[in-house]
């Protein structure tokens, strides 16, 4: 997956393809945050912005008969258009993914490169769910054309479906036919994720203390103009994050695929954050340090405790193969240790088959996953390194699995009536050599100018 930015913000003209692991490094205000959430945005709404044109007859066929037999082929010829006219969709909705000012982004452009794997030669079986009583199922045959549509619902039910929600339900299924395998599920860990662990009570209740507040109020002032009022918008990604944490309850019901499979994964975790998050059946929310019987709330808590909180969650009981973890500064309140152990946490979850995206300022996050890839060959004293150090096998990751790049200020390609090239914000790939890391000058030079200092005062003298 490749991904085109055009006037985002600081990014004046930027792409980036998506690999298991993908790093956006680079100073501050340089752009790592506009890419990570344009990513996200579509990333999570892509269902919504994709429309495949359907006849009125097959419509009609779905509601009368309550079953379809649909030909694949022509829908999958049509997958560039289609994904073209869903990116400009989503562009111009950027306002609302980064609640901005209404026309701030314009003249930005998003687009989106795919390959799409070999649908024909796949079997698929899925369903969509309209609400409990009405459900749509959809199921295709190995090296088959056909999709076939079954609307699973009683005769009264059936009636109820407008043709424009059977229009729907039917572009639904296609676009799961052909896109789903090529859009991982994201799930976004934003860098306002502490402040989140700590109010998500407040965060909750806040919509309820202003309805009771409207409901004291004098009856001359219009309700919906004071909720207005009182509404705070954030961008779609840190919304996101906050319902997240804000649902723990619901959320521990269930079981991830990391917690079924890879059970010592989460033993892991529990030793980075040195201990295990609770929450009861009333909603509290409790830390317990390891060896211990306190019971902690998140704000008695450490800031390391909090902002590792929705991860945790996150790998126990949402994980999914074939997702993505989106994670804004990893590195935020976390010990030089626990940073490089949050980096091998991240290639035992792309071992794993959960693709991971994150922006990062830790030179200790990228050396460590230098490590990771220097260590992935069959070589004796590397294996005994390995060894020694206590590396598994299932930590280390391929120089091909990793994309790095390095936001910043470059020389922008000669555009139309322009006389002479400007600066402005980008993104460049760093060059990952599989004896060698990751070439990161964003940080190397910063070390390196760091070390000539500490030399020219130990030396200086002489």
């Amino acid at each position: 997956m490749k991904v085109k930015l055009k006037n985002l913000g600081i990014l004046k003209q930027a792409e980036f393809s998506v690999g298991d692991l993908t790093i956006i490094c680079g100073e501050n205000n340089t752009g790592k945050s506009y890419a990570t959430y344009a990513l996200y945005g579509f990333l999570a709404d892509w269902r919504k912005l994709v429309r495949f044109p359907l006849k009125t007859k097959l419509i009609q066929n779905l509601l009368v008969d309550g079953d379809l037999n649909l030909p694949l082929k022509p829908y999958i010829d049509m997958t560039g258009r289609m994904l073209a006219e869903a990116c400009r969709r989503y562009a111009d909705r950027l306002d609302g993914v980064f609640s901005a000012a209404e026309g701030q982004f314009s003249n930005s452009e998003f687009h989106l490169q795919l390959d799409i794997p070999n649908i024909i030669a796949k079997e698929l079986e899925g369903e969509i769910e309209i609400t409990q009583e009405r459900t749509f199922a959809y199921s295709k045959k190995r090296g088959s054309d056909e999709l076939t549509v079954t609307m699973v619902v009683n005769e009264d039910q059936g009636r109820k479906i407008t043709p424009l929600l059977g229009q729907n339900v039917i572009s639904l299924i296609i676009g799961n036919a052909i896109f789903a395998e090529s859009f991982p599920t994201p799930y976004i860990s934003s860098a306002e994720r502490t402040g989140v662990a700590i109010f998500r009570k407040e965060l909750d209740f806040a919509r309820n203390r202003l309805l009771e507040e409207m409901s004291r109020t004098d009856q001359k002032i219009n309700p919906m103009e004071l909720l207005v009022k009182a509404h705070q918008t954030y961008p779609q990604p840190v919304e996101d994050n906050v319902d997240f944490i804000r649902k723990l309850e619901e959320l521990r019901k269930r079981e991830s695929y990391i917690a079924k499979k890879t059970p010592e994964l989460l033993e892991d975790f529990a030793h980075i954050i040195g201990g295990e998050y609770t929450i009861t059946q009333n909603d509290q929310l409790y830390y317990t340090p390891k060896g211990t019987r306190l019971k902690l709330t998140m704000d008695q808590s450490s800031s390391a405790v909090r902002s590792l909180l929705d991860i945790g969650f996150y790998l126990r009981h949402d994980a999914r193969k074939g997702g993505m973890l989106m994670v804004d500064e990893p590195e935020l309140n976390l010990h030089p240790a626990n940073q490089r152990r949050m980096a091998r946490l991240f290639a035992r979850l792309v071992n794993l088959g959960v693709k991971v995206f994150i922006t990062t300022h830790s030179d200790y996050i990228i050396k460590e996953l230098n490590t990771l890839i220097m260590l992935n060959h069959d070589k004796p004293h590397l294996k005994r390194i390995a060894r020694e150090k206590g590396y598994r096998k299932s930590e280390l990751i391929c120089a091909d699995q990793v994309k790095v790049y390095m936001a910043r200020e470059e020389l922008m390609p000669l555009e139309e009536g322009q006389k002479r090239r400007r600066r402005g914000g980008t993104l460049v790939e760093a060059h990952i050599d599989p004896a060698l890391g990751i070439e990161a000058p964003s940080f190397d030079n910063t070390i390196d100018e760091m070390n000539e200092i500490l030399e020219d005062i130990v030396w200086g003298a002489e």
